[in-house]
């Protein structure tokens, strides 16, 4: 919970903590999965029909979410800069935080939103010559470039790295954004990604077809009686 108390902050949700969400997620899926088990071992319509109702309302909503991301896709974008820039800023203030950027700069390989000048947001980092901060134009050790020899991470690797000459600045750290290497990856993974998602929704409207299905056994069993 420290880490999305901490993403509540930066997120400007207005108050709003993203630990909700979960438990709101995690409700719904305990009364869906509640309603269709006891639903099909006790033969209750009712039960029946509210998990086939409420999985097609989940859908749906899969579906509109996907159709509103493409058409808002560039919005999504500004978004994530916005979100990314945020992290930035916060970086020092909580190290379950800090392991989370670096995390993702790791992964990702890539450094700040659209390059690694935008660490000049984080007061640590920026090039300001009022910055005392031995820290001063550079950037996390995440931001670093992996030598494959080494065994301990140089968690000082990234210091004055943003003083060199860029093409320098390409030897020593990723100069990539984190946004242009996540649509780069989304890209690449596109046929993957894609299968995920048609292969839950395919997985969503099989349960809804078995439990409509087995409805109409049970009330055509009922009706001969």
């Amino acid at each position: 919970q420290g880490v999305l108390s901490n993403i509540s902050s930066i997120t400007d949700l207005g108050g709003f903590d993203p630990v909700w969400l979960f438990l709101v997620v995690g409700g719904v899926m305990f009364i869906l999965g509640f309603a269709g088990c006891i639903g099909a071992l006790r033969e209750n319509t009712f039960l029946l029909k509210f998990f086939s109702v409420f999985l097609g309302i989940i859908f749906f909503l899969e579906l509109t979410a996907g159709v509103l991301a493409f058409v808002f896709k560039d919005w999504i974008k500004d978004q994530l800069y916005f979100f990314i820039n945020n992290n930035i800023r916060a970086y020092r203030d909580d190290i379950d935080l800090q392991n989370l950027i670096d995390f993702t700069q790791e992964y990702w390989q890539c450094c700040g939103a659209f390059g690694a000048d935008d660490w000049n947001l984080n007061i640590y980092f920026n090039c300001t010559d009022s910055n005392a901060s031995r820290e001063r134009c550079g950037v996390p050790f995440s931001c670093c470039t992996k030598d494959p020899a080494e065994d301990v991470i140089n968690t000082q690797c990234g210091y004055d790295a943003r003083q060199k000459p860029e093409v320098d600045q390409q030897i020593v750290i990723y100069t990539k954004g984190c946004v242009p290497q996540f649509e780069k990856w989304l890209q690449d993974n596109l046929t993957i990604v894609a299968g995920v998602f048609i292969g839950i929704a395919l997985l969503q409207i099989f349960g809804i077809c078995l439990a409509q299905n087995l409805v109409s056994d049970i009330e055509a069993v009922r009706a001969s009686w």
